[in-house]
């Protein structure tokens, strides 16, 4: 095998254009195939994160009426529902694929919130327990979190995200100023930002809308002040986190299906709801990948071409080295000493070819990314499977020639001139 190998070294290094002429197919393919996967992959790492956010894994798990959300600022508390107690909540945690969870009473695209003459337009109000910052990945910026006395004795206190502060103070120190919300004055005790910042990837006016809504700001206040600004006995929401990624679709399904457990409402229109952003991220990657693998059989076409020209070359060397054959076969070459000798040829032909299509695709992607400002991710498994792929080219594309080699007349080979 060894010595199959210096031959075939020694073979294409004595013909060093054409080899590379005929490793051209297989390099622009395997190139090709490199850059698609790497783009492919890249692109659903941005979708996923784009969705879920970066280093998070929280899941919403909120009260539904239909496929909608149910809209506590639009409607009456509703009948068969009931507050989610401690116990219930203690039930949530331990949940194997919840590792940390909190309640939370919301209004979305509240109005009525204000600084002096500034308004908050399009922005969230949130009730929150203690545990919502640590779940939710937020630290404290500036000033004080929520205390224990702010809980018992219904503190009339707020926290403003990075976006709520800027829309209401714009250059202001914020702490110990007053807020109202619905007439109701609140002290600012802190501000909180993402412990993971993240900034999705916009790629339409669509990510546009989505996000900047989601970015319009938010206001916090104790759950237990809740009541004094809208109503008692509200429903919470409820936010859980997984370890990882993987398990934040069961962990919110489980969170839900026990909520669900506890309602009574006999209609059966209003139930508790994960927000599946994993499963939504997994769909859209679908159809990114349904486009992508066209683009791959696409790409493999080049593959075929070169092993095509992998099996061109090594008949007219066979046509070349016919002496050479008949004159190892009449000293007692077996068939299969001169078969093996041709498919080593012909593979490691095409494994430098696979070699430098690799460099190529690596370089490629990297290219695609910065003219495109997509992100690529290099797969290892599909460089691994190109050179394996690049092998088993050379000795299927190889197998005729070196089958008509094996199969020469020694007389009339040391004939032939």
């Amino acid at each position: 095998m060894l010595e199959n190998i210096r031959l075939s070294f020694q073979g294409i290094w004595s013909h060093k254009m054409r080899s590379f002429l005929t490793m051209l197919g297989i390099i622009i393919g395997i190139a090709s195939i490199i850059s698609i996967v790497s783009t492919i992959k890249g692109t659903n790492e941005q979708i996923k994160q784009n969705l879920i956010g970066s280093g998070n894994n929280t899941v919403d798990v909120t009260l539904n009426q239909g496929d909608y959300p149910y809209e506590m600022g639009y409607n009456d508390i509703p009948a068969g529902v009931p507050v989610i107690t401690p116990e219930v909540k203690e039930e949530i945690l331990n949940l194997d694929e919840v590792e940390k969870a909190s309640l939370y009473q919301s209004r979305t695209y509240a109005d009525g919130i204000y600084y002096q003459n500034n308004g908050l337009e399009g922005g969230k109000v949130l009730g929150i327990d203690k545990d919502y910052l640590d779940t939710c990945g937020y630290q404290i910026i500036q000033g004080r979190g929520f205390t224990e006395k702010d809980y018992r004795q219904f503190g009339k206190v707020v926290l403003l995200d990075e976006d709520s502060k800027n829309s209401l103070f714009q250059d202001e120190q914020p702490l110990g100023k007053t807020v109202e919300i619905q007439g109701e004055p609140f002290t600012v005790v802190g501000v909180v930002k993402k412990t993971n910042a993240f900034e999705p990837v916009i790629n339409s006016m669509e990510d546009y809308y989505n996000y900047n809504q989601e970015s319009s700001g938010v206001v916090m206040m104790p759950d237990a002040a809740w009541p004094v600004v809208y109503r008692y006995d509200e429903p919470q929401n409820v936010i859980v986190k997984a370890p990882d990624t993987e398990t934040m679709s069961s962990a919110g399904r489980k969170t839900a299906d026990l909520l669900n457990g506890y309602l009574f409402d006999s209609t059966g229109e209003i139930k508790y709801k994960a927000a599946d952003l994993l499963e939504k991220a997994k769909n859209l990657q679908e159809v990114s990948a349904n486009t992508n693998r066209q683009l791959l059989w696409i790409a493999s076409i080049s593959l075929l071409v070169g092993g095509i020209g992998v099996m061109n070359i090594m008949l007219v060397s066979v046509t070349e080295r016919t002496s050479e054959i008949g004159l190892k076969k009449a000293i007692g070459a077996r068939k299969n000493k001169i078969l093996a000798q041709f498919l080593t040829e012909a593979a490691v032909l095409t494994s430098i070819g696979g070699l430098l299509g690799i460099l190529a695709g690596v370089v490629l992607a990297q290219a695609i990314s910065k003219m495109s400002q997509t992100p690529v991710a290099i797969s290892p498994p599909a460089i691994v499977g190109s050179v394996i792929f690049s092998m088993v080219i050379g000795i299927v594309f190889g197998l005729l020639p070196s089958v008509k080699a094996a199969n020469l007349n020694p007389i009339d080979a040391l004939r032939r001139e």
